[in-house]
């Protein structure tokens, strides 16, 4: 829970620079781009940790699932924002790309720090 936190902290913090870098129009739509990849990079790392510890073995199953929910959320996700919300599309895609690949980055991070042994998220054994 450690890595969502930091995942939180770090958004948070980065969008409110942001706004005070754009105002508050263009930073509605930093926070549009940002919402989507911080709540499904968060919702997969919870997931992971606990597949993590009751099952090693199914971490891929679930990541390889992940994937493909996440390529149709994602994809409707950008559809809504830019038609239905009819948003300005130069920092609506910045910040959604922005925040997508940070927060995966974070992510792959934590994998390899789950793997390699040093999370709490230790499997539990017999």
């Amino acid at each position: 829970m450690k890595t969502i936190g930091w995942m939180v902290g770090a958004s948070v913090v980065s969008w409110l620079a942001a706004v005070g870098w754009v105002g508050t129009r263009t930073g509605l739509e930093v926070l549009l781009g940002m919402i989507a990849p911080l709540a499904v990079a968060s919702g997969t790392w919870a997931l992971i940790e606990r597949t993590y510890r009751r099952d090693p073995e199914r971490v891929t199953a679930l990541m390889i699932a992940a994937f493909a929910g996440k390529m149709v959320f994602f994809g409707a996700y950008v559809a809504v924002m830019l038609k239905g919300l009819a948003l300005h599309p130069v920092p609506f895609v910045a910040s959604f790309a922005s925040y997508f690949i940070a927060l995966h980055l974070i992510e792959a991070l934590a994998l390899r720090r789950l793997f390699a042994g040093g999370s709490s998220a230790a499997p539990r054994r017999g």
